[in-house]
Parts: structure tokens; sequence; C-alpha cells
């Protein structure tokens, strides 16, 4: 059996167990990983090599690109205090207290283990938002817990690139030198990010064609991930500040038809990516473990130990920064929870981001001799990755659920129930205007016809809140009421983007909302 048909099996397997996942209410991410152990401890399955290059430059630009679309922009605001103490003070903690554990514990010399702590320091946007997906949280946590994600990995490639030269060359480490390479990689990636988005903005701004408005969305993570490569900065951080700047203004760049189809496909390529990827983490174990050498097979023991080191430093540096944050705002919060501080905690799982630095690890150090213990670093950070998926991702839900701040789905609901409600009155105060104005007298009963229609459709969609009862009419609508409709769309669109930057609402039900609105606009549209 070729490695070709090796992966094309794979990706009808992981579809599968995706699918399955999602029907039974499971983790998807630890499904994978697990059914990728189990396809890679067959005999018969050849060894899959895959190049960084292929998770890298193929896998993971539209997978950050999707993670951080799904954050907005005003939430990144909210919380940007707490999460600038996890984005840095929390990756260099784990970074220098995971080499220093695998130093003393490990056969790994003290350069290399600094590049597993580097490579294990952050946590993973990927799998973060695809298990948060599942759970309910409150809008501020939610934000925290992707936000550190998706902003961690800068800091985390930072050190990651400082250690690897380290080993290669023998040098010492320079602090200076290492806060030069961090603005370098992070602040050009911020700014090759936002070039990016800037220059997309304009070009989706003058194009209504589906086709075409899909293809740049495609390939707008890719064209921000390689021109930051090749300008010697971060391509992470430049695919996830396009795709925050984006994610914020798309509901204004292009009609209903053109987010809908663009929403879909993405998320036809996010769901199959993502499929493929966590199971290639489960099955990258077994092949690792077959290259290492007669004093490295203790793996199986050091992994629990890094992995509790992990989560053992997180614990440590959360709980803390959570009560400093409170001491400072004592004023609003009658006193400090564990709930937050543990979901969060716990929450840090690590997933492809380290698979892909680890993978990208130098074969050969600056002699041309083979980089030592290579396949013992790959071995322990896919082994922490799947035990931390597996682990943290299947007592993620129970964690939450024990903490009692998840939303219960009532709280989803009201919400949703509210703003569709004051979208809807905000409309009627707008039919009630285009009632009066004298350019639609002039249409004579066409325009009374279709004015009453288009009031009948609002008061409906406001009985449907408030009864859960709505029977919508079959007939094709009138260009005249079409007209008023799209007029009236627009005004709940604008209604409900206010609601959401005075911070009444939440991003998630903002993004729903805003979907329901696409779709009934999209089916105003005239068919050819």
């Amino acid at each position: 059996m070729t490695g070709l048909i090796v992966v094309l099996l794979l990706v009808i397997l992981a579809t599968a167990v995706a699918t399955g996942a999602r029907l039974w209410s499971l983790p998807a991410p630890s499904l994978l990983v697990i059914a990728g152990l189990v396809v890679g401890l067959v005999p018969w399955v050849p060894e899959v090599r895959l190049p960084p290059e292929v998770i890298n430059v193929l896998v993971l630009p539209p997978l950050l690109y999707a993670s951080a679309g799904e954050i907005s922009a005003r939430d990144l605001r909210t919380v940007w205090r707490p999460v600038s103490g996890l984005v840095f003070g929390l990756v260099i903690a784990s970074a220098i207290t995971v080499g220093y554990v695998a130093a003393a514990i490990t056969p790994l010399t003290a350069a290399t283990a600094l590049i597993l702590g580097s490579v294990l320091a952050s946590t993973d946007p990927v799998a973060v938002t695809a298990l948060g997906r599942r759970l309910s949280l409150p809008p501020r946590v939610q934000a925290m817990v992707q936000a550190e994600s998706l902003f961690n990995d800068a800091t985390s490639l930072v050190l990651y690139k400082v250690a690897v030269v380290t080993a290669v060359t023998g040098s010492a480490i320079s602090v200076s030198g290492t806060v030069e390479q961090f603005l370098t990689l992070a602040g050009g990636g911020v700014l090759v990010g936002a070039a990016v988005a800037a220059v997309v903005i304009l070009i989706r701004r003058r194009t209504e064609d589906v086709m075409l408005q899909t293809v740049i969305a495609l390939v707008t993570p890719y064209a921000s991930y390689v021109i930051a490569e090749q300008s010697h900065t971060s391509g992470v951080t430049a695919v996830i500040v396009s795709g925050v700047v984006l994610g914020s203004t798309g509901h204004k760049l292009t009609n209903a038809p053109v987010r809908l189809q663009v929403h879909a496909v993405y998320d036809t390529v996010t769901f199959l990516l993502e499929s493929v990827v966590f199971a290639l983490i489960g099955l990258e174990l077994p092949s690792a473990v077959r290259h290492l050498a007669r004093d490295e097979h203790g793996w199986p023991l050091w992994v629990p130990v890094i992995a509790f080191t992990l989560l053992a430093i997180r614990l440590l540096w959360i709980f803390p920064l959570s009560a400093l944050i409170h001491h400072r705002h004592a004023e609003s919060d009658n006193r400090l929870s564990w709930r937050v501080p543990a979901v969060l905690s716990w929450a840090g799982t690590r997933g492809v981001m380290p698979l892909a630095a680890a993978l990208s690890i130098p074969l050969v150090t600056h002699t041309g001799a083979p980089l030592p213990h290579r396949a013992l670093i790959l071995t322990l950070t896919t082994g922490t990755v799947a035990l931390t998926l597996v682990f943290q991702g299947f007592t993620l839900a129970p964690v939450v659920r024990r903490s009692g701040i998840a939303l219960e789905p009532e709280h989803t609901a009201r919400e949703e129930a509210r703003t569709r409600r004051h979208i809807a009155h905000a409309a009627l105060e707008e039919l009630k205007q285009l009632g009066d104005l004298d350019e639609l007298s002039g249409l004579g009963a066409a325009a009374e016809t279709a004015l009453k229609q288009a009031r009948r459709h609002l008061e409906a969609r406001i009985h449907q809140v408030e009864d859960a009862h709505y029977s919508d009419p079959d007939a094709r609508p009138a260009d005249a009421y079409r007209e008023i409709r799209r007029t009236l769309i627009a005004i709940e669109a604008a209604e409900l983007q206010r609601l959401f930057e005075a911070n009444k609402i939440s991003n998630a039900t903002r993004r729903r909302i805003q979907h329901e609105l696409d779709l009934e606009e999209a089916s105003l549209h005239p068919r050819d």
C-alpha cells in the first residue's frame, strides 16, 4: 500500500470520525487523534512522513484564518490585558519550565530541551477553536481562550527559533537578540497581515462575482503567510491579523449570496483539513517512536510528566493573574471565583502548531552532524499533543459544566429572541417612513400592496419570536416587495451591528442572526 493511498483512506476515515463526533456530541479532535493512533499501530500500514511544508504552508494558513475570523476586534479590545499576560509571561514560563524538566528526566541536552519547551509553550488555536465550538462559554471567556491561542504563537515561535539556533550552532542565548527577533517577527507579521487585509478589502468591495470572491477568500491566508515568510517575518501572525480584520469587516464587503457561498466553501475546507490534521497527529506518534535510540525508550513515562508540567504551570500562572485582575476591579466583583481560571487552565490544549514546529526542526547541526535527539523531541511533542487533546479534550466539557459558567441554552435563545424582535421593530419603523415617501406614491397600488406585504412579514416575524409559530408564504415576492425587503434587511443588519458594537449582544449571536438575514436576502434575489 502506497503512502498516497494511506492518505486518501485517512481522509475518508477522518471525515467519517468527525461526522460521528458531531452526531454523538463528542470532541472531534480527541476522537480523531485516537483514530489516527489506531491506524498508525496497524502493522501493514506504511509509514507516512509529512514534510514540514505540508502542514506549515498548505494546512495551517486556512485553519488559522478561519479561527481568527471567529473572534471580533471588539472582543479583543475587552480582553487584551489578561491575554497579554498569557501571551508573553505564560509562554516564556512554560518554555523554561518544560525545558528544565525535560533536561532533568530525559537524555535531552539543555539546548534541545529548550526546543521542546518552546515548541510546547503555546496553546493551539485550531484545537482550541475546534473544542470551543461545542461549549457555550460566556463571550468574554471564549474571547480570552481564542485570543490567547491565536497570539501566543508569535512568542512561542521566537523562542523556538532562538532555541534551534542555539542547538544547531552552539551559541549562547542573547536576551537583546531575542527581543529584537520577536519585534521583527511579530511586528512585521502584523504589518503584512494588515496590508494584505487592506488590499483584499479593496478588491472584494469592487466585485460581486461569487466565484472570484470565493477564490479570494481561499487565497488570502496563503498570501498572508507566504508574503510574511518571504519577508522574514511571522507568517502565522500575518494570517491571524488578516483573519481578524477581514472577519470583523466581512459583512460590509459583499452581498448576502456571496457571503453565504464563501462561508459554505470555507466551512467545508476547514472541516476537511481539521479532520485530517488531527488524525495525522495520532498517526505520527507510532512513526516517530520507530526512530528512537536505545536510551530514548522511556518516552511513555516522560510524556505524562511533561503534560502535567504544562498544566501545572498554567494553573500556577492563571490563578494568581486572575486574583490580580480581580483585585484591580474589586468594586465590580464581590469575591474571587475559581470557575473561570479553572476553565481557562483546562482549555490550554496543544495541537497542530507544536507538531508543525517539531517537524521543521533541522536534521543536522552547523558541523553537518545529526542534531541529537531530534526523534525524541518529535516523539515527546506528538505524545504530549495527543495526550492533551484526548485527556483535556474529553474532560473539558465536564469541567465547564462543573464550573457552572456555561451559558444555558435558554440564555442564548433569549438573547437571540430579543435581538430578532429589536431589529424587526427597527425595520417596522423604517417601513412607516417608507410609506410616507412621495416617490412611492407614483407607483400606486403596487407600492401600497408591497408595503402591506412587507409589514405583514415583519409582524409575523415578531410573532414568531414571541409565539414560536410562523408560517411563511411560498409565493414568490413581486419586484416592489423585493426592493422593500432588501431595504428593511439592510436596516436590520445595521441595527444588529449597532447592538454588537454597543456590547449588548455577543459575537456568536451577531454571526448567527446575520447568517439568517443573509439567507433571507439571498432568497429575494431573482433566480435565472
